[in-house]
């Protein structure tokens, strides 16, 4: 849509040229009326868009359901941390640090965050996150969220893994 409103700015803008050089009026009206679609197209395009309508919710809804895998869209639980704060760090013992240090599965970081996160964390609601081996989090000097507690959960895998 931004894309036809500036595509009429620059038809605009270039009848308005042989209007000023030729001072023939329709330059100048079709450089006016080019404007006024652009502005059409732009009230038209936020009429759409307006929130609470339903058609808008909808296309969101679609919007977010192609976004790219990076993104995280989970609901906030009532325990989770505004925005702003950082999530507490997991309390892992000795042996699963021992045990989660030899592990390759993917955790989940964001840029210039302390924490480590499983995919599944509601904390990372609609954040960019960069994908990481948890073995190279940790010598990253990354730390466990404890809202996801990605340690315990990396750790109970793989033993029932060895277990099967």
């Amino acid at each position: 849509m931004l894309f036809v409103v500036l595509l009429l700015v620059l038809a605009a803008l270039g009848l308005l040229v042989p209007a000023l050089a030729t001072s023939n009026t329709i330059w100048a009206w079709s450089s006016v009326g080019a404007s006024v679609l652009a502005a059409l197209v732009l009230a038209g395009d936020w009429w759409r868009r307006r929130p609470g309508d339903p058609a808008a919710d909808a296309q969101s809804v679609d919007q977010q359901a192609v976004a790219d895998d990076q993104r995280v869209v989970v609901s906030a639980e009532a325990d989770t941390p505004p925005a702003d704060e950082e999530p507490p760090e997991e309390d892992t013992d000795a042996a699963d640090m021992l045990v989660v240090a030899d592990l390759v599965d993917e955790v989940r970081v964001l840029d210039e965050r302390p924490r480590y996160h499983l995919s599944s964390c509601s904390w990372l609601a609609g954040r960019p996150t960069l994908g990481l081996p948890v073995q190279e989090a940790r010598q990253l000097q990354f730390t466990p969220c404890a809202l996801c507690t990605p340690d315990a959960v990396l750790v109970r895998r793989s033993r029932s893994a060895q277990v099967d």
